[in-house]
């Protein structure tokens, strides 16, 4: 049973998608991309997290998916790649707790919503997090940078946050920007989008 298992991560998510600026995904559970689907790079790294007795502290992951429409209809593909920096049994660790087989949420629901799914795929990942110009890089695969939006009239750096006081489906408070490239090539993901939703959080699951 997946609620035998005992895990949490507290991670800093790099979180780009094919949404307009805001993501009506965040607001009504429908995006807003030009095609009605949902395409996503998630980057990941971990601040502190453990599965059982497992240490899974400092490791990277990068997440991708692809949904016809809203994420919550499922039909979806994805890819999960994993740091090379990760041992055998980190790596398991972290795929059963990406998988939704260890329970918790959000994975568990979001587990559910793939028809087709890759990996977890050993390889190096290069990520930087900042506010609103993060980074992420798997070279020849997966390319991502955010910038942040700027107030056409003065040129400062508009500095949004979207905050959930009763707590989000991913994270309670994020830095929203834009993707100034989102792009990967694996497979039967390919997609490669400019000036789309971006945000930066601290996500704590089950409740780290």
């Amino acid at each position: 049973m997946a609620e035998e298992y005992s895990w949490a991560l507290s991670m800093h998510q790099i979180e780009n998608c094919s949404c307009s600026h805001g993501c009506g995904c965040q607001f009504s559970g429908f995006p807003t991309s030009a095609n009605g689907g949902c395409d996503a790079v998630l980057g990941f790294i971990v601040i502190k997290g453990h599965y059982e007795d497992l240490d899974l502290s400092g490791l990277k992951m990068v997440f991708a998916a692809s949904w016809p429409g809203a994420m919550h209809d499922g039909n979806g593909k994805g890819v999960l790649f994993i740091d090379r920096s990760a041992n055998e049994a980190q790596v398991t660790a972290l795929a059963t707790i990406m998988s939704g087989q260890a329970g918790g949420m959000p994975v568990a629901a979001l587990g559910t919503l793939f028809s087709e799914f890759d990996g977890p795929i050993m390889t190096d990942i290069e990520l930087e997090r900042q506010d609103y110009t993060s980074t992420v890089s798997i070279k020849g695969v997966v390319e991502v940078e955010q910038e942040p939006h700027i107030n056409p009239v003065t040129g400062d750096i508009n500095e949004v946050h979207i905050t959930f006081p009763g707590g989000g489906f991913m994270w309670n408070d994020g830095f929203a920007g834009k993707t100034k490239l989102m792009k990967i090539d694996h497979k039967n993901i390919a997609f490669s989008y400019s000036d789309s939703f971006a945000a930066n959080a601290v996500v704590n699951w089950p409740n780290a």
